[in-house]
């Protein structure tokens, strides 16, 4: 078989990574698909046998390209129609696997050229208008809506992320059958084209796991630092689970400068210097993960929202306890008994943490289970399996 995906975003950015993406075409390769691959100038070259990457033009001063609607996103995607129009006349593919905005051209496009979609929809892109402030007119939020749903009507395939995103799409599908939860589950070693990303974060994390004290108990929260991920309330748990671990110590990594100045500055105020937590700003992949070798506890401190975050899946494999809140984005994975589940609020979340940090027999009874949850369910022979049924709907 042979497709194209087409993914508008960077690809691939170790310091934005669309980890999905990335997984999704590796394991379309490794089942035999001959995969050309289609995106944005941004980003570095990954080798994957049989994935072809082929980029728009490279606009610099509109870098770094920021998640979520935006003008420059918009701008771009006009060089995404262009060159798939190109592709689809030189070319002759099975289907076209198409990730968020570029199902709504593609599926114009799959009646005159008799390819098959798929939809590989992360998120509702009219909700993404009002959730990330882009837009209040009614008019453009029911013209993406109008969009969505005749995607959703139209594909051969959809794929969701996340049970409540599943929920939303399958009463918009002629056929539910056609639909497939494949969470974004996996997280194998990203392979770069250049072979030199390892070696130069090893130095780079060597550096900052020096700063980290040796012998205390860590804890760790890795992401973005937008609002909704909840950091103001998981800096006021930590001030307050000071007070009776006062040699626990706070691991802050991500963060644009601007974010990460605004919560060193909350930190400051709550008492919690330079010897009580850490702001690394935003680190490459496997510098995050060699760092977070070394905490104790693990956090998605996230306050709303209803997809769940990627990382939670390799936080469940990971061998640690994981605080997290207690909302619809977590609770549709998680239950109390693989992770330590918190109120988002600083009281609750504090006392998780303690839990957390404390019992070593609940401890390893909690961790036991978040290992055995992500094995039957979320593991690559999972994802591989749940990636071969959506073939069969192609073939």
């Amino acid at each position: 078989m042979k497709a194209l995906v087409i993914a508008p975003q960077p690809f691939f950015s170790p310091r934005g990574t669309p980890f999905s993406v990335y997984y999704r075409t590796l394991v379309l390769s490794e089942m035999g698909v001959e995969v050309d691959f289609l995106t944005y100038g941004e980003g570095q070259d990954v080798d994957i046998p049989g994935v072809r990457i082929i980029r728009i033009p490279r606009f610099r001063s509109l870098e770094p390209i920021r998640i979520g609607p935006s003008a420059a996103k918009l701008f771009l995607d006009g060089f995404v129609v262009a060159w798939t129009l190109g592709l689809l006349i030189r070319n002759r593919y099975d289907f076209v696997h198409a990730h968020e905005e570029s199902v709504f051209f593609c599926r114009y496009l799959k009646p005159l050229f008799r390819f098959k979609l798929v939809y590989d929809m992360h998120s509702s892109l009219p909700q993404q208008l009002t959730n990330f402030a882009f837009t209040k007119s009614r008019l453009l939020i029911g013209t993406f809506q109008h969009l969505e749903d005749t995607s959703l009507a139209h594909a051969d395939a959809v794929i969701t992320i996340c049970p409540e995103l599943a929920h939303y799409a399958e009463p918009r599908m002629p056929d539910p059958k056609r639909h497939f939860l494949i969470e974004n589950s996996i997280f194998d070693p990203v392979r770069l084209v250049n072979g030199t990303g390892d070696a130069a974060a090893a130095g780079s994390s060597e550096d900052w796991a020096a700063r980290i004290p040796a012998g205390r108990p860590v804890v760790s929260y890795a992401g973005t630092f937008e609002p909704y991920q909840g950091l103001e309330v998981l800096l006021r748990a930590f001030a307050r689970v000071r007070e009776t671990r006062p040699e626990a110590f706070l691991l802050m990594i991500g963060g644009r400068p601007p974010q990460v100045e605004q919560y060193r500055a909350l930190a400051a105020e709550l008492r919690l210097d330079e010897g009580a937590c850490l702001f690394t700003g935003r680190l490459d992949q496997v510098t995050t993960k060699r760092l977070l070798e070394r905490a104790d506890v693990l956090t998605s401190p996230r306050s709303e929202g209803t997809n769940t975050p990627l990382k939670v899946y390799e936080q469940l494999a990971s061998g640690k306890p994981l605080v997290a809140t207690r909302i619809l984005s977590h609770t549709q994975v998680l239950t109390d008994e693989v992770c330590f589940l918190a109120d988002p609020e600083p009281e609750s979340m504090a006392r998780a943490i303690e839990a957390a940090l404390g019992d070593e027999d609940l401890v390893r009874e909690v961790v036991r289970q978040a290992r055995a949850l992500y094995e039957r369910q979320y593991s690559r022979p999972a994802y591989e399996q749940k990636m071969r049924s959506l073939l069969e709907v192609l073939r």
